[in-house]
């Protein structure tokens, strides 16, 4: 799909002027060798050899390919075979016992395509056994490079062909110099730069329609973003299934997990025996032998209450042995002071759920539950909930309602959600079903959760839905498009147990993808079926919303490797859903990176089956994005719209700064500026909950008490808050010719057409003020508001500053250094 016009031309450019550099690269034989090895991580090199005796390491360690085999990476001998057709096969071993390979092959060892791996009795290994067979013939060499002793495998080519790769090598090592540029070289790198003055013309004539739906968010279950975050339950482990086979390192991490009895003559114990519902089998027995024992839940490291706030209780209970049962229910602060009380009583041997309200005396942060049997007697207990009245929208089952509400400010288009890798799941058996997340709260099947602990999903489709409704924003469900994620951490599902791999994409069996797709056809109709005469739009309105949720969008897939296993599934899926359901827009993907073999073959693919929209992802430094602002200038604008559902600016640490969040409003320039092609735009990841972040950096941080918007969540406000759907070009005249200057000021301008109001955006990456002469045809004189984000590189506490600001068709503006700044005008 992406026209690669930039990158042919500068290759050829290398290839004709920076080889110069190569010392005695005219003075080689017609042929050389190639020898490839492996180090750490997977990655494929290649050294090379005029005479087979002195080698040379090609490239600095330059990474060719890399093995993409479960969550190891796993490459063991790699080898390079040149085949009758002029194709170089790649093949290596996946395991030291040599049952399991991988492949891949090229025709110039720059672009490789899409991996396979089999093992010895597979169709596949027959398919590409000739060159395991010559590889295996092959003798293995020692050679000595930069000091070390090698073994591996030599091979020849002309020089030619190396040359080619050495254009290649250099013009990525330019760019990887490029994306490794950081602000605190500036002091360096802008020494001699004093005063910057810019012209800015804005030329109205000149329009064209945009996305009006850019910016959105995308929520996934990461970091604690769901239960003990975004989800607004109290109580930790409510339903007793947390399990070992969640993954979690933790030892206790079992059915226990956050709950204790205290005091003498009650016992604890986990039961399966008639549980509530068979998709929630464990549950919790109390032993009591005589009153005075109790049984506690801390909570997500502890409960946090608001004083005179009132909190619904609830929870499933049956007498196993003795009568009429009495349970007295509090809260209890840090200090042991009961805040909050009630009594419940029960009888029966069966289960029944019960209820009450608890208003707390006073506010605590570290409070924790209590259950305090009050009669001889064992009983079951499950589904133990505890839940704030003040929700967001003050809805039951509801979300919490500050990060709620955080989410809501940032005026998304869009939600896209459950996640990415979580919803195509670790393992086939782990893959998001849909289903098992709607309904009563006790008839939810929990799941283990991809990051390694515990989904209740009371978070689910339905609350999903709910929530995008209430903040106006289109829903955007992914779907695994019939695999599993290539990065598993269970080898549960297939038969490479001896690999050691830690899990490796699969497919749904073809005799179960009917099911499968039926299940996503009935995703649509729960979303936008009529409630009285379609089953799963009936089922929408017992949930409590007769109304359809107009859902449009549904994602198929996520960063999947594109190999003929996901393309079988995803094309049967693609055609079932449009076949029925011909108005939903269906979002594709192109691997897990912006560039590589499956990045190319996701774009192929996606042209073959003529699709509306594809979802890139991409997490990359500040560098890479200040050289890469015209990334989607040469798409084609007759093929598939682009989703940007997943990026960010990345630095080690992983902080939220101002280096990091002006790289990303200098991008979603450029992004405004293609917004013809580039559809929607999401952030990754929104939520990180303190003490469990699993993934830096993070949109909106929180605990217990407070949610902490990061400098980067105020550059997508700002975006989002003041946007368009009509892009109005203009020209950028800087009084230094200097390529690193005029990378680092951007100039967007929009309108809305219902309103004819306009924005500037104007970003400065500079370390000096930039003073700009500004000329916006046609506008009245009018006082505005200036929103200005500027600080120094690694601030993370900045917030956008609001001022008053005059402005007349020219004007003229001082961009502060290292700053983003947002005029909105009025159309008068």
């Amino acid at each position: 799909m992406k026209k690669l016009v930039l990158y042919v031309i500068i290759f050829f450019i290398s290839s004709h002027t920076l080889l110069g550099a190569v010392k005695g690269i005219l003075n080689l034989p017609d042929s050389v060798y190639i020898f490839p090895y492996t180090r750490s991580g997977g990655w494929c090199h290649l050294a090379w050899s005029s005479d087979g005796k002195y080698w040379n390491d090609l490239g600095n360690k330059f990474r060719f390919f890399r093995s993409d085999f479960g969550n190891r990476k796993i490459m063991i001998n790699p080898r390079l075979i040149k085949g009758a057709d002029g194709v170089w096969h790649g093949i290596w071993q996946l395991s030291t016992t040599g049952k399991a390979y991988g492949y891949t092959c090229s025709l110039d060892l720059i672009r490789w395509t899409p991996q396979v791996y089999f093992e010895k009795g597979d169709e596949s290994y027959e398919k590409y056994s000739v060159y395991i067979n010559e590889a295996l013939g092959g003798i293995k060499q020692q050679i000595v490079l930069s000091g070390d002793t090698l073994c591996g495998y030599v091979q020849s080519i002309s020089r030619k062909h190396l040359e080619n790769i050495l254009a290649y090598v250099t013009y990525k090592q330019v760019c990887m110099r490029n994306e490794s540029e950081r602000m605190e070289q500036d002091s360096v790198r802008f020494a001699d730069l004093n005063s910057v003055k810019v012209s800015i013309d804005i030329h109205r004539n000149q329009v064209k329609s945009i996305s009006d739906n850019l910016i959105g968010v995308f929520f996934e279950d990461l970091n604690y973003a769901a239960d003990g975050g975004l989800y607004a339950e109290l109580i930790q482990n409510r339903d007793f299934e947390y399990s070992s086979k969640d993954g979690n390192p933790d030892k206790e991490w079992n059915s226990k997990y956050a709950w204790s009895v205290e005091g003498e003559n009650i016992f604890f114990d986990i039961d399966r025996k008639d549980p509530i519902l068979f998709n929630n089998i464990h549950y919790a027995v109390l032993d009591v032998k005589s009153p005075g024992g109790k049984f506690c839940n801390k909570g997500f490291d502890g409960i946090v209450l608001q004083k005179n706030e009132k909190y619904d209780f609830s929870f499933f209970v049956k007498v196993l042995d003795g009568g009429r049962s009495r349970f007295k229910i509090a809260l209890i602060g840090n200090d042991n002071k009961e805040l909050a009380k009630t009594v419940i009583t029960t009888i029966g041997h069966e289960w029944k759920q019960k209820k009450a309200v608890l208003t707390a005396r006073e506010g605590a942060d570290n409070a924790k539950l209590i259950i305090t049997p009050l009669d001889n007697g064992r009983y079951g207990l499950d589904m133990v909930s505890l839940f704030p009245q003040r929700t967001f929208k003050n809805r039951k089952n509801g979300l919490r309602a500050d990060l709620a509400q955080m989410i809501a400010d940032l005026k998304p288009k869009f939600v896209r959600f459950p996640g990415g890798c979580l919803a195509h799941g670790d393992g086939l058996d782990n893959i998001y079903d849909w289903k098992g997340s709607i309904g009563p709260l006790e008839a939810r099947k929990p799941l283990p959760n991809i990051w390694r602990y515990h989904q209740t999903r009371g978070l689910g489709y339905f609350e999903y839905f709910q929530f995008c409704e209430d903040i106006g924003a289109e829903p955007i469900p992914v779907i695994a498009a019939g695999v599993c994620c290539q990065n598993s951490g269970t080898c549960s599902s297939y038969s490479w147990g001896e690999v050691g791999c830690g899990g490796q994409q699969r497919g749904i069996p073809m005799d179960k993808m009917d099911a499968y797709i039926q299940d996503i056809l009935d995703l649509i109709e729960y979303a936008n079926g009529d409630s009285q005469n379609t089953k799963w739009g009936k089922i929408r309105a017992e949930s409590g919303h007769p109304k359809p949720f107009n859902l449009k969008y549904i994602g198929i897939g996520n960063e999947d490797i594109i190999t003929d296993v996901f393309k079988e599934r995803f094309a049967m899926i693609y055609h079932a859903v449009k076949r029925k359901y011909p108005e939903i827009t269906i979002i594709g993907t192109s691997g897990p990176s912006c560039e590589g073999s499956d990045y190319e073959e996701g774009w192929n693919f996606a042209d073959k089956l003529n699709l509306s929209m594809v979802d890139e992802h991409y997490y990359r430094t500040p560098g890479w994005f200040i050289h890469n602002q015209g990334f989607y200038d040469f798409y084609d604008r007759d093929k598939s719209k682009v989703y940007l559902g997943e990026y960010a600016a990345h630095l080690p640490g992983g902080p939220n700064n101002i280096e990091t969040a002006l790289s990303e409003a200098l991008y979603l320039i450029s992004i405004e500026r293609n917004a013809d092609i580039v559809d929607m735009v999401s952030y990754a990841p929104l939520l990180a909950k303190e003490g469990h972040i699993q993934w830096k950096p993070d949109l909106i941080y929180f605990n217990n008490k407070e949610a902490k918007p990061t400098v980067n969540y105020y550059v997508q406000q700002l975006f989002s808050n003041y946007g368009g759907d009509e892009y109005i070009a203009s020209s950028v005249r800087l009084n230094k010719n200097r390529d690193d200057v005029k990378q680092r000021v951007a100039v967007s301008f929009v309108r809305d057409s219902q309103t004819g109001n306009m924005v500037l955006k104007l970003v400065n990456l500079l370390p000096v003020s930039v003073e700009s002469e500004i000329f916006i045809p046609g506008i009245s004189p009018q006082k505005s508001v200036q929103i200005v984000l500027k600080g120094n590189p690694k601030d993370e506490t900045v917030r956008p500053n609001y001022s008053d600001i005059q402005l007349k068709e020219k004007f003229i503006y001082k961009l502060p250094a290292y700053s983003f700044t947002v005029i909105p005008i009025v159309n008068k």
